[in-house]
């Protein structure tokens, strides 16, 4: 799949609607600097915004993708199964934001612990000396673990992304 490509495409389909990235971007429900990245083919839509990107283009999603019109009209079983997947990545999205907003805020709640701890001398006295190493070394191991959960996730949805292109060119 070529960005480029994806991203000049978008940009003909709005043109021809006679829209600025302003108007579709408030149509959309994102900001224009999105739609701007997307038609310079610096980012991709999610697969919900694709989906509606299709039907209000009246273009094929497969289209999109491959950055030109075809002949042939989207089939229902493929349109169906972009449906599933948006609907998923969208379930999947809020698991993750929940979990990542979680993990934050206990590591928040941590600093503001050690930064009390710390800040009132406390660090000095013995019990409180190893509840601070103890709460810094909590901190420091859920802020790492927020980290490469994020990463995780986002290797996840490039995956998945590609996962998604290539059925598409088997179901052509």
């Amino acid at each position: 799949m070529n960005q480029q490509k994806v991203g000049q495409f978008l940009k003909t389909l709005r043109n021809e609607k006679s829209f600025t990235q302003a108007e579709l971007a408030e149509v959309l429900g994102v900001s224009n600097r999105s739609i701007s990245r997307w038609e310079n083919g610096i980012t991709m839509p999610d697969f919900d915004l694709l989906i509606e990107l299709a039907k209000y283009y009246e273009v094929e999603v497969g289209e999109i993708l491959d950055g030109e019109r075809k002949d042939k009209k989207m089939d229902n079983q493929t349109e169906e199964l972009l449906l599933k997947v948006a609907d998923y990545n969208n379930v999947e999205r809020d698991f993750f934001s929940k979990r990542m907003c979680i993990m934050f805020t206990i590591a928040l709640a941590g600093m503001v612990i050690f930064a009390v701890i710390y800040l009132a001398g406390f660090e000095r006295i013995q019990p409180y000396a190893s509840i601070v190493n103890i709460v810094g070394g909590f901190v420091t191991g859920t802020l790492l673990t927020g980290l490469l959960y994020a990463s995780r996730y986002i290797a996840k949805i490039k995956a998945a992304k590609m996962r998604l292109a290539k059925e598409l060119r088997r179901l052509k």
